[in-house]
């Protein structure tokens, strides 16, 4: 055996854990020569199997041949299991038990664990259980199974109910550390590990905490430099950054393992690991597997020290500490980050699942929640587990807070803000900039500073560490040596403003070396950050010889910045938007290649005291600036001259606490009437703010006293506080939210000015103040530089508001304090104030005496707001964009109406705003000025109407590449920007007679060339638009209708306002069919029979073909061009969702297997296009894949597998190795084999129940191919592919139809019959058998509906809905109220129509033998459907209703939900009228004497609805009692019109014949048997789950009308 160096560890007294590197050689020997046994198996799974079984098995065979024992020799055997969690259960154990007997394995079998956490568990468990516990060893290759799951004995199983609930305690005989197995570990596996590590240090050693903190890159470098030659494996041949690897692995192991040793059983101090696991596991029990088990304790660590410091436990410091660490190692640490928000599953993230996951615990006494408590870093409150009320826990884990109003209890108040932002990040610079070691005290620990001190460390700027437990910041100066970051690394700043301006001039000094791999830096920020303004710094710099470059947009992040040094010399910068500009050259000026004169100019510059900061700071430091001063006047100039030098670092600087933060407590005390000492701010302090008290407090009413060194606030009686009537807060900007909320409760009117920098904050501060107060009622004016508040008395505020934060800390701090007097106040997002007071609502309750909630707002009602204004959830505004003439108008008026948002159409908008036509502004000022205004107005409507909007913007805004900035950085900030597109001939024709624009210089066709990759680019979505030439006709009725459905569709599904998804979930199966045409139209003669029973249509794009391509021989990708016009086409014929589906050839499809570039293509162009579901083939590029998974909205991902070879065997590896691959990207999963017998079929359903028995698990689609596959297509329940006689081909071999599947479970026991009924008297000549006989027929359902005539609600009626074969029943005059008293419920239409005509079975639960009645009135909905599928509900201008009986209560409900303006209602009694009236006291009816006497003469009926049979209406006047209908009735004649008469015969009544006679082409006419029809095929779906086949039942209902007719 080669020589090795071993590391050895002890545990429960024995040197077990072996720790080195390149160890196989040495773990074969170990193990044979120190375990004799008869067999040795090894079980790993197929990952690991591909990287280290080849190994393991050559070298023990080689070890056994040398074996001095002769006879019988040492087997050693291999198993193999599939990867992941799912192995981890009963059935994969019971495997690797059948696995050993079948190999006849004993007692002395010997058994190895190779692989992850799972492995060791599951393998564990099985050695504790095989012939009651055999030997086994662990050989862990990940770093998380190394530190964690590998060292203590721990072995288990998981269960639905959840993980690790069934094992035992298993002490292996050895654990064996081989560190070279983490150089085939991918990163992000490492850095799941590295949660463990420092979760490890954190509750035991606090030296091994502050090496984490501060060598993270080192530590990675350690796995990313694969070792050669088995370097490693002895000392002699051990790189450093192995020896630190190894120290940090041997570090973590060795707690654990004193841990163990002293409580093996887990009965209090073996608790402490547990740190960040009890929230870690019950955010794991949702997002697994796409969130990994690190990740999850990672954010769990962090949200449990907030619970300790929100205990009053642990500091802020600690907190800030472990939060920097976990960060170092690319962990999230809370669930905002991208990684997890992004998730689909993070949805169910709330406080009551988490609360509810953590009852199951084994740490937890009954129902009392045991969580593991710091009380700083190395060490914890208790030495186990501390029990933790479960509101603490919801406060923590709540994304927002309710402060309860009341007087602070702990009045009078001392107490101390945390440090200064403004100088903490001054003082960072500053440090590591200099030469020398400076103690840094009082630093804020917040993201702010993180991000600084994180780019810095990027930079090899300085070397950080820390003293005084996390207190003090030691900071080793690097003197002005800054590198060029690893190629591919970019500086990510987050929102943090004030580093990116900072850093912005100090990566300007970063010098080239040779050993550079990248030669740019790049810093970047997230979505605002690359809004917010750095263009005047960046142009002052450029003009100065750097070398920066923008990124993306113009003036804003990212920037990339070449490593030439700073010149130096005179430098112009605009200072007028923000004196960070200012400070970031100010702070590197002394390292410029030339001495610098810094010349301020644009205007009055902003915030002038944190500029003095600046240069107060830098002569610390040992740099002094001169500002120089006019000769003449002895004014000071905006000039400053700063010399050459290296800034030495004092020995100590200690950090002024944040005086804007300390605007906060003061204000409290200001609103409450009460006293509040803050100590560190006062009279000497360098920041503007800390004049807050004096200049804005104190002539608002408040007593302040202010020393050197603190202040003191003593606020008037509760609502006394005085307004201002002016003050200029130009030296205080940030403090001006706080003023503002003060301002709100004062009396009298305050103006604020000199803030117009805070626009380009955070957010822009002064709309966010303005909107947020209107919400409370308060009344605000936005000034060009500030705004007035007009303030109310408390009481008028007001209650129960919800506040949106924006992200920003200062306006969500500020509207706590108007929270301690306005009741019910909620702030959402209330981790935003992490920027600068992290601990802010710990403090406001702990030192401060003031109450506050947690508020989880997924159980808040969207409406239980009393501000009455939208929540923040408020949807993002729809932007359209697109050619002129492709209808954006029409599209954008119609999508507002469907989704209930308001229109806003951008150039009348423009023209109203600047009071001229586009036209006469172009024509006057010019393209560019037009474009330049354009722009404005864009910038406007997205931040005026950024909510619940659909924005239609000019044909033109795309030509500008600013304007497609803002569209693109809109669509980033998850907007949606639509690109409505019509065929260009359409648009021509259009256009060419369309007078209101602006004429082009240039043809029509060459602008749409010109402008489409434009449109693209700047746009998430396509909808298209093929309305033909209006020129020459109009829309038909069916054309128009089929168009307004799309659109309401589409919006609809992109907006997530109702996705148009198909239930996938239990007790419900679902079809989709496959479409073979490669033209689609060629189905639209069949489409209504073709998708008879189908929840879906699939659209087999590799199938597609053009005419041009249809005759030609081998591979042909269809155009996105074609296949949006295909899609465009079938979506105007059906509204099923679609499938969208490219098939490779390998996957048995048509897209040939090397087109993955163009597949991805085609792909995305289905989300764009809106499609509901994505067929994903795993086999594409992970990260491609991963893309479109990111950017899929709405849309669901089908990520499938497809095996034609009849290899894969549904209980091998293979088949769960994909399924766990599949279920990482999509929402439903799709695997695919081939049977080659029926048994096939039955291992399939095995595995199905196996992979959904979790609560948790997808839907998920399970198939064999061919003809000896077709049960498993019966018993299939979620998306099973169908064929259809009809169709050319079928998609795959052994598809059925769906008919065919229906006879088939019928036969197998799996759909009974079902009997219907038509009760009522008399109804021998009724449709109803005839609609829903063809149904059942059609369907293949094995249902039957008869007649049960009676003359009486009586026991016939009672005996046949309690039958267990009961179905359900439509119910018809005079039953509709008799039979109310017999059912359990009623929904809420039968109940404000007072009648039923539907009665619905309903399962309580979907595994529930019972079901309850339900009465439901359909007749609404089959008038509602016969009026909208003929006119839009906006076209409704009035309705008219003649009768006062209970189908014209139905038909004022059916008019009431579509919104119509005025109801008019006539009856031949008009008394009853006037109570049916009353009845519906929200819908505006207006009772008329007769009819034509219209009670607003402009408003004429254009929907005209008889509910009277028709021998009451008479056009004649000689009829007595009857209704005479006037021949004026169909006067209407400025849009679309619909008369529905409810009576069924004649076939031709008065009111259809007079319609006929005198009403115009607009008018539509539906006869009673039409709505009968609409009404039963609502009934037929909501008894069968499927819908009704319309086309067919409709013929053969109106043949048997006809022929009694």
């Amino acid at each position: 055996m080669a020589d090795v160096d071993i590391h050895k560890v002890s545990i429960l007294g024995k040197e077990s854990i072996h720790c080195g590197f390149h160890l196989i050689p040495y773990i074969a020997q170990t193990v044979l020569t120190t375990l004799p046994s008869s067999t040795y198996v090894l079980i790993t799974d197929t990952n690991i199997a591909k990287l280290h079984l080849d190994a393991f098995e050559a070298e023990f065979s080689r070890a056994l041949e040398s074996s001095t024992v002769v006879s019988p020799k040492p087997r050693f055997l291999s198993h193999v299991v599939p990867p992941g969690e799912t192995s981890k259960s009963r059935e994969g154990k019971a495997n690797i038990e059948d696995f050993l007997l079948f190999n006849k394995c004993t007692r002395d079998s010997v058994i190895l664990a190779l692989g992850g956490g799972v492995i060791g568990d599951l393998v564990g468990f099985v050695a504790a259980t095989f012939m009651r516990g055999v030997k086994f060893c662990q050989i862990p290759t990940t770093l998380l199974a190394m530190v964690d799951s590998s060292v203590g004995g721990k072995t288990a199983i998981d269960t639905p109910h959840g993980k690790n609930l069934i094992g035992a305690f298993w002490q292996p005989e050895y654990i064996f550390i081989d560190a070279a197995f983490l150089e085939t570990l991918p990163t992000r596996e490492f850095s799941n590990g590295m949660a463990e590590v420092v979760k490890t240090a954190a509750i035991w050693n606090e030296q091994e905490f502050i090496s984490l903190e501060s060598r993270p890159a080192e530590i990675f470098a350690a796995i990313q430099t694969p070792s050669k030659n088995y370097a490693g494996r002895t000392k002699a041949t051990r790189s450093e950054a192995q020896e630190l690897l190894l120290s940090v692995i041997v570090g973590s192991i060795s707690v654990k393992a004193h841990i163990v040793t002293i409580d093996e059983r887990e009965t209090g101090l073996r608790n402490l690991v547990n740190f960040g696991h009890s929230v870690g596991h019950a955010i794991e029990a949702v997002l697994t597997p796409t969130i990994l088990h690190g990740e999850c304790v990672s954010i769990g660590m962090i949200l449990e020290g907030e619970i300790s410091r929100q205990m009053g436990i642990l500091s802020q410091v600690g907190v800030g500490r472990l939060n920097r660490c976990l960060k170092g190692y690319n962990l999230p640490v809370t669930l905002s980050d991208p990684r997890i928000a992004s998730l689909p599953a993070a949805q169910l993230l709330t406080v009551d699942r988490l609360l509810d996951i953590m009852r199951i615990d084994k740490k937890n006494s009954g129902d009392a929640k045991k969580i593991v408590i710091l009380s700083r870093i190395g060490a914890t409150y208790e030495q186990k587990a501390t029990v933790v009320r479960d509101s603490i826990i919801a406060k923590t884990l709540a994304e927002a807070a309710r402060v309860i109003p009341g007087i602070p209890t702990h009045s009078p108040i001392t107490m101390s803000t945390p440090g200064s932002k403004s100088i903490s990040n001054r003082a960072l610079v500053l440090a590591a900039l200099a030469k020398g070691t400076c103690k840094l005290r009082n630093l804020l620990h917040s993201d702010d500073t993180q991000v600084m001190m994180a780019a810095l460390n990027e930079l090899k700027g300085a070397v950080f560490s820390w003293e005084d437990g996390g207190e003090t910041l030691v900071v080793e100066g690097g003197q002005g040596s800054l590198s060029v970051p690893p190629k591919g690394k970019e500086i990510y700043l987050g929102n943090a403003g004030t580093a990116a301006r900072f850093l912005t001039t100090v990566c300007t000094l970063v010098q080239s070396s040779p050993n550079d791999t990248a030669d740019i830096t790049v810093i970047t920020g997230n979505a605002r950050m690359k809004q917010r303004p750095i263009g005047p710094l960046v142009t002052a710099l450029h003009a100065n010889g750097s070398k920066i470059d923008y990124i993306e947009s113009q003036g804003c992040l990212p920037l990339a910045i070449a490593p030439n040094g700073l010149k130096g010399g005179r430098i112009q910068l605009a200072a007028s938007v923000s004196s960070q500009y200012v400070s970031s050259i100010l702070l590197c000026a002394p390292y410029a290649l030339e001495p610098i004169t810094l010349e301020l100019i644009g205007g009055q510059v902003i915030s002038q005291p944190y500029i003095d900061m600046t240069i107060a700071m830098m002569k610390t430091f040992g740099i002094d600036v001169q500002r120089r001063v006019d000769p003449n006047t002895g004014k000071l100039l905006d000039v400053y001259d700063i010399p050459k030098g290296v800034y030495v670092n004092p020995p100590i600087y200690n950090i002024e606490s944040d005086a804007s933060s300390a605007t906060y407590p003061l204000a409290i005390a200001a609103v409450t009437g009460t006293s509040c000492t803050i100590d560190n701010i006062g009279t000497a302090s360098l920041q503007g703010d800390a004049r807050f008290a004096k200049e804005v407090l104190e002539p608002m009413g408040c007593k302040v006293t202010q020393t050197e060194t603190s202040t003191t606030v003593q606020g008037p009686p509760v609502g006394q506080l005085k307004a201002i009537e002016e003050i200029d807060m130009t030296v205080m900007t940030d403090a001006f939210l706080t003023a503002t909320v003060l301002a709100a409760v004062a009396k009298g009117k305050t103006r604020i000015l000199g803030i117009a920098n805070q626009r380009v904050k955070e957010c822009n501060r002064i709309r966010a103040m303005i909107d947020e107060l209107a919400k409370f009622g308060v009344d605000t004016n936005e000034l060009d530089d500030g705004l007035e508040i007009i303030g109310k008395p408390i009481g008028e505020l007001k209650r129960g508001v919800s506040v949106h934060c924006y992200d920003d800390h200062r306006v969500a701090m500020s509207f706590s304090v108007l929270s301690t007097v306005i009741a019910d106040t909620i702030i959402e997002e209330k981790r935003c104030v992490e920027k600068t007071w992290p601990n802010w609502w710990d403090d406001l309750e702990n030192k401060i005496g003031i109450k506050v909630e947690g508020v989880d707002l997924s159980t808040i009602h969207p409406q239980s707001s009393a501000s009455a204004l939208p929540r923040s959830t408020e949807p993002a505004s729809v932007v359209l964009i697109g050619m002129r003439g492709t209808g954006k108008t029409h599209v954008g008026q119609a999508a507002a109406a469907a989704l209930e948002w308001s229109f806003v159409d951008a150039d009348h908008y423009f023209e109203e705003k600047l009071e001229t036509g586009v036209r006469d502004y172009v024509h006057q000022r010019g393209w560019s000025a037009f474009r330049d205004a354009e722009l404005s107005v864009l910038k406007e409507l997205l931040s005026a109407k950024g909510k619940s909007h659909v924005i239609s913007l000019g044909g033109g805004i795309v030509e500008t590449p600013a304007a497609r900035e803002v569209l693109k950085q809109y669509v980033a900030q998850g907007g949606s920007v639509v690109h409505i597109a019509r065929p260009i001939d359409e648009v021509v024709k259009y256009l060419n007679a369309e007078t209101a624009r602006p004429a082009y210089d240039e043809s029509i066709t060459e602008v749409f060339r010109r402008r489409e990759p434009w449109y693209t680019e700047c746009s998430n979505y396509d909808f298209s638009n093929p309305v033909g030439d209006l020129t020459v006709e109009e829309l038909t009725p069916a054309a128009a209708s089929a168009n307004r459905s799309e659109i309401t569709r589409f919006f609809r599904h992109i907006t997530g306002q109702r996705p148009n998804l198909t239930h996938n979930g239990a007790g419900r199966r679902s079809y989709f069919l496959c479409l073979t045409y490669p033209d689609v139209r060629h189905s639209f003669p069949y489409i209504d029979e073709l998708t008879e029973g189908v929840d879906a249509l699939e659209l087999r794009v590799d199938l597609l073909r053009s005419a041009k391509n249809y005759e030609s021989l081998g591979d042909a990708i269809p155009s996105i061009a074609y296949v949006s016009e295909q899609i465009s086409a079938l979506r105007r014929v059906t509204t099923l969702p679609i499938v969208f589906t490219v098939r490779t050839k390998s996957q048995g499809g048509q897209f040939p297997d090397s087109a993955e570039k163009e597949a991805l293509e085609v792909l995305n162009a289905g989300l764009r296009l809106g499609i509901e579901y994505l067929d994903v083939e795993i086999s594409l590029p992970k990260k491609q894949v991963a893309q479109l998974v990111a950017r899929k909205g709405s849309s669901l991902i089908v990520a499938s597998w497809h095996d034609w070879s009849g290899a894969m065997k549904w209980d091998g590896p293979v088949v769960k190795e994909k399924y766990d691959e599949a279920n990482q990207i999509g929402d439903i999963i799709k695997i695919v084999g081939k049977a080659n017998t029926i048994q096939d079929n039955f291992a399939l359903h095995k595995f199905v129940e196996s992979v959904t028995s979790s609560p948790d698990s997808k839907p998920t689609i399970a198939i064999n191919m061919g003809g000896e596959g077709q049960m498993s297509r019966i018993l299939n329940t979620t998306f099973t592919p169908v064929s259809h006689p009809l169709l050319p081909n079928k998609a795959a071999p052994g598809q059925l139809s769906f008919k065919q599947i229906q006879q088939a479970l019928h036969l197998i026991g799996l759909l009974p019959a079902k009997k219907f009924y038509l009760f009522g008297i008399p109804i021998a000549h009724s449709m109803s058998p005839t609609l829903h006989n063809t149904g059942f027929e059609l369907l293949g359902l094995p249902h039957h509906y008869g007649l049960l005539e009676t003359k009486e609600v009586g026991e016939e009626i009672k005996m046949a809905i309690a039958a267990h074969d009961f179905g359900g029943a439509s119910v018809t005059i005079p039953y509709k109220l008799d039979v109310i008293p017999l059912l359990d419920k009623l929904t809420s239409a039968a109940e404000a129509i007072g009648a039923v005509n539907t009665i619905i079975p309903q399962k309580l639960t979907k595994d529930s033998i019972g079901h309850i009645l339900v009465g439901d009135n359909t007749d609404w909905l089959g008038i509602k459907a016969s009026i909208t599928q003929r006119m839009a509900p906006s076209d409704i201008r009035a309705g008219l209703v003649l009768g006062a009986g209970g189908t014209a209560r139905a038909a004022i409900y059916a008019l009431q939900n579509l919104k119509a303006p005025i109801i008019y209602l006539v009856n031949r009694t008009k008394s009853k009228a006037d109570d049916l009236a009353q009845a519906f006291p929200s819908a505006k009816i207006r009772v008329l004497e007769k009819l034509g006497s219209w009670a607003d003469a402009s408003v004429t009926p254009n929907v005209i609805i008889s509910t009277v049979p028709a021998s009451a209406t008479t056009t004649s006047g000689d009829v007595p009692n009857a209704i005479r209908l006037p021949n004026d009735l169909f006067d209407y004649r400025d849009g679309p019109a619909v008369i529905v008469d409810m009576a069924y015969k004649p076939a031709e009544t008065p009111l259809l014949k007079l319609a006929k006679s005198t009403g115009g082409a607009n008018w539509s006419t539906v006869p009673g048997v039409e709505v009968l029809l609409e009404q039963g095929y609502i009934q037929f779906e909501s008894w069968t789950g499927r819908k009704c086949p319309q086309e067919q039942v409709s013929t053969r209902v109106w043949e048997k009308y006809n022929g009694q007719a």
